[in-house]
C-alpha cells in the first residue's frame, strides 16, 4: 500500500512511535519561525531551559503583529528577541520585513521539510509542500533546543481538484467551499492533502491561500504536491536548489476523499461570526459595505496585490467605505512600488497600511460600531476586529476590492472582463532586513536585552493527588482561543506580562471571571465542544494557569489548545456522557479525588459534583508522555529533567 504526502513526511522524520491513526509520533523538525505576540514567551523559555545554542537547521525569528508601538512595551519585546535571537542562533526578520508565513514561503520554506510555528498559520508552509505545523511557543522552545515534536497520528483527507478556476473566482473561495463541507470541527485529527488535475492550475501563492486558512478547519496542517509549479515559484525566488518533488503514491490510500470541480465555484464570503458560515457573494446579497481590509497571511501575495490593483486602476474608493491595504511582505510592496500597482491603489484611495498582520490579529482598523466590514483574513471571531458589535465577513482579494469600489457586498464577476495577472520570472531578491545570528564565538558577548514588562514564566507545580475547587466558570461550543485571552491593540503589548494579561482572561464571556477566581484561589474550567479552536497562543493556557485554575473539562478540545494546556501543567479531560456538561452549573464544588493516581495506573477518571451529590465518568487519551508531563507539573519542568 502507498503512502500520502503526509504519511511520506512524517515517515522520514519519524523519531518515535509508529504511523498507526490516533497513536503518539515524535517528529524530527527541521525548522521553527515565531512571531513577536508569541515570541517573547518562546524565548523566555528557551532561557530557562539553558539552551545556549539552536539546534534545528533553520530558526527564524519574525516581528509582525505587535507593530503598533503606542508605548515601550512592543519595542522592548522586539529588542529582547532580536538579542535572544543573535546570541542563540537564531536569523531575526526585523519589523517592516513582512508577515512570518508570506516571508517564510518567500525565502525559506523548502518542499519536504518539517516546520512547526508558534502561530496556528504555520501551515501556510504546505503550500510550497512543507509538513508545517502550528504550535504552542513551548513545544516551539523545545524543538529549538534539538528535541522532539510531538503529534497524534492524524487521519489522511484528500480533497481531489479537478477543473480550473472560473474568472473572478479565487484560491480564498476554494478554502471557504473546504470550510463549508468539513466546518471548523472536521479537520480534528487530520491532514487535508490536496491533490488532481486541479492542482496544476493553482500558483504557489494561491495553494499557500488554501493551507493557511486550513487552520480553521482544527487540521493538523494541510499540504499540495512539490511538483513544477513548486519548482518555477523556487527558481523564481532564486532558491530553485531547494526543490525535491513530492507526491502521494498512486495506490495511496485515504480516510476520507472530497471532490471539488474548480469550475463550478463562485466567490464566497464567510459571515459573521465563524469561518465556517459560508455562503456564496450572491446568496448573501448587495448588503452595505463600511469598511474593507486586504492583506494577512491569507491574502496579501504579490498574485494578490496585483489582482487588487489592477481592479482599482482608475477608480475611486466608495465615499462610504474605508479601505486598507498591507501587502504581505517587503518584497511584495518592493515590486508593486515599482511596477505601478502601489500608485494605481493609492490613486484609488486606498490607505496603505506596513508590511504586518495589523487589522488581522486587531491591530489597528477597528470598524466602526455596528459597522460591516469585508476582510481577507482567515478569522471574523466575534470582537476579533477590536470592535464588539462589528460584523466581519471574509471574501476573497476580488469580492474586497471590488466592494470598496461599489459600497455593497459585490459578485466580482458583475466588473466584466478579468484582469490577467501573472507571476513575474524572478522575485526582487534582497534579503537586507534579516538579521544573522553572531557566530558561535562572538554569542558569548551578546548580552540578552529585557524590559520591565516582560516577566519570567509562571512556576508551575507537580500535580497533586486530588483537585477540588469550584467550577469557575462554564462556557459553551466554540470557545476560541480569543475568547479565552483577547487579542487587539490594547491588550497585545502585555504578551510578555502574564500578571497584567490576567484582568483580560475569558473578559470577552465574563467580565468578572478574573476577579471571581483570584478571589477563589483557583478553579475548574467547563466548556462546550471544540473547546480552545483559534489561535496557538499558549496564553491561553499561560494567563488560566497563572490564575490558579487546575483542570479543563469539556465535550472536545482543539489539537493546538488541548496540548498547550498540556504543556502549562492544566488537567484537560473530557466527559464521557455529553449531556453530564448541562449538569453542572457554574460555582458547583467540583473534586477530582485520586486524579493523580488514577493518570498514574490508567484508571477511570471521575469527576463528584459535591453541590448536586452526583458523579460524572470523565475521559482523557494521554500518551506515557503527557502523562509524565501533566505528573511533573507541565513541559518546562519536564524538560529540565530531560535535558
Amino acid at each position: 500500500m502507498g503512502l500520502t504526502i503526509g504519511q511520506k513526511l512524517i515517515k522520514s522524520h519519524l523519531v518515535s512511535g509508529d504511523m498507526t491513526v490516533g497513536s503518539e509520533v515524535g517528529l524530527k523538525i527541521d525548522q521553527t519561525l515565531t512571531q513577536d505576540a508569541t515570541g517573547t514567551m518562546a524565548y523566555l523559555e528557551l532561557e530557562a531551559m539553558g539552551i545556549d545554542q539552536v539546534k534545528t537547521e533553520l530558526s527564524v525569528a519574525y516581528i509582525d503583529h505587535n507593530t503598533l508601538q503606542t508605548g515601550f512595551e512592543n519595542a522592548d519585546d522586539h529588542r529582547f528577541i532580536q538579542s535572544v535571537a543573535k546570541k542563540r542562533g537564531i536569523r531575526f526578520s526585523r519589523p517592516g520585513n513582512g508577515i512570518c508565513h508570506q516571508v517564510h514561503l518567500e525565502r525559506f520554506g523548502k518542499p519536504g521539510k518539517t516546520l512547526i510555528g508558534s502561530d496556528s498559520h504555520t501551515p501556510t508552509g504546505g503550500g510550497i509542500g512543507m509538513l508545517a505545523i502550528g504550535a504552542g511557543g513551548l513545544d516551539v522552545a523545545v524543538a529549538m533546543g534539538g528535541g522532539t515534536y510531538y503529534i497524534t497520528m492524524p487521519k489522511m483527507v484528500r480533497v481531489n481538484l479537478t477543473g480550473k478556476l472560473s474568472p473572478w473566482v479565487a484560491a480564498k473561495d476554494v478554502i471557504l467551499e473546504v470550510l463549508r463541507i468539513m466546518t471548523v470541527k472536521g479537520g480534528v485529527g487530520k491532514i487535508i492533502e490536496y491533490g488532481g488535475e486541479g492542482v496544476k492550475t493553482l500558483s504557489v501563492p494561491e495553494r499557500a491561500t488554501i493551507t493557511n486558512m486550513g487552520a480553521e478547519l482544527g487540521a493538523t496542517t494541510s499540504v499540495f504536491p512539490s511538483d513544477e509549479v513548486t519548482k518555477e515559484f523556487l527558481r523564481a525566488q532564486n532558491r530553485v536548489e531547494d526543490w525535491i518533488e513530492l507526491k502521494a503514491d498512486d495506490d495511496a490510500v485515504y480516510d476520507e476523499v472530497i471532490d471539488i470541480d474548480l469550475s463550478s465555484l463562485a466567490p464566497m464570503a464567510a459571515m459573521p461570526h465563524m469561518p465556517d458560515r459560508v455562503k456564496s457573494v450572491t446568496e448573501i446579497g448587495q448588503i452595505k459595505v463600511d469598511q474593507v481590509c486586504i492583506g494577512s497571511c491569507t491574502n496579501s501575495s504579490l498574485l494578490d496585490m496585483m489582482k487588487v490593483a489592477a481592479i482599482l486602476k482608475g477608480k475611486t474608493v466608495h465615499p462610504s467605505v474605508s479601505l486598507s491595504i498591507a501587502p504581505g511582505s517587503k518584497q511584495v510592496l518592493n515590486m508593486i512600488s515599482k511596477n505601478g500597482a502601489l500608485a494605481d491603489m493609492i490613486d484609488a484611495g486606498a490607505r496603505i497600511l506596513e508590511s504586518a498582520c495589523g487589522p488581522c490579529i486587531g491591530m489597528g482598523q477597528s470598524p466602526n460600531s455596528k459597522g460591516i466590514s469585508l476582510r481577507t483574513f482567515n478569522r471574523n471571531f466575534e470582537g476579533r476586529s477590536g470592535t464588539a458589535d462589528a460584523g466581519i465577513y471574509l471574501v476573497s482579494p476580488e469580492v474586497a476590492a471590488a466592494s470598496a469600489i461599489t459600497g455593497v457586498l459585490t459578485d466580482p464577476r458583475t466588473l466584466g472582463e478579468f484582469p490577467e495577472i501573472t507571476l513575474p520570472h524572478e522575485f526582487d531578491i534582497n534579503d537586507n532586513m534579516v538579521e544573522l545570528p553572531a557566530s558561535p564565538e562572538e554569542a558569548a558577548g551578546v548580552e540578552i536585552m529585557y524590559g520591565p514588562n516582560i516577566k519570567p514564566f509562571p512556576s508551575i507545580s507537580p500535580m497533586e493527588e486530588d483537585i477540588n475547587a469550584k467550577a469557575v466558570l462554564k462556557v459553551g461550543d466554540d470557545i476560541t482561543t480569543d475568547h479565552i485571552m483577547p487579542a487587539g491593540a490594547k491588550i497585545l503589548p502585555y504578551r510578555s506580562n502574564i500578571p497584567y494579561l490576567s484582568q483580560y482572561c475569558f473578559a470577552v464571556c465574563d467580565k468578572e471571571f478574573s476577579q471571581r477566581i483570584k478571589k477563589e484561589g483557583k478553579g475548574i474550567i467547563i466548556g462546550g465542544a471544540n473547546y480552545g479552536q483559534g489561535s496557538s497562543r499558549e496564553h491561553a493556557a499561560l494567563v488560566p494557569l497563572y490564575l490558579g485554575v487546575k483542570a479543563v473539562i469539556t465535550k472536545s478540545f482543539a489539537r493546538i489548545h488541548c496540548a498547550n494546556l498540556i504543556n502549562a501543567g492544566i488537567l484537560p479531560l473530557t466527559f464521557a456522557n455529553a449531556d453530564d456538561y448541562d449538569r453542572i452549573s457554574q460555582g458547583d464544588e467540583l473534586s477530582l479525588k485520586g486524579i493523580k493516581s488514577s493518570l498514574l495506573n490508567g484508571e477511570k477518571a471521575v469527576l463528584t459534583n459535591l453541590a448536586k451529590n452526583e458523579e460524572y465518568e470523565l475521559e482523557y487519551d494521554f500518551s506515557q508522555r503527557q502523562k509524565d508531563i501533566l505528573l511533573a507539573g507541565g513541559l518546562l519542568n519536564f524538560t529540565k529533567q530531560s535535558f
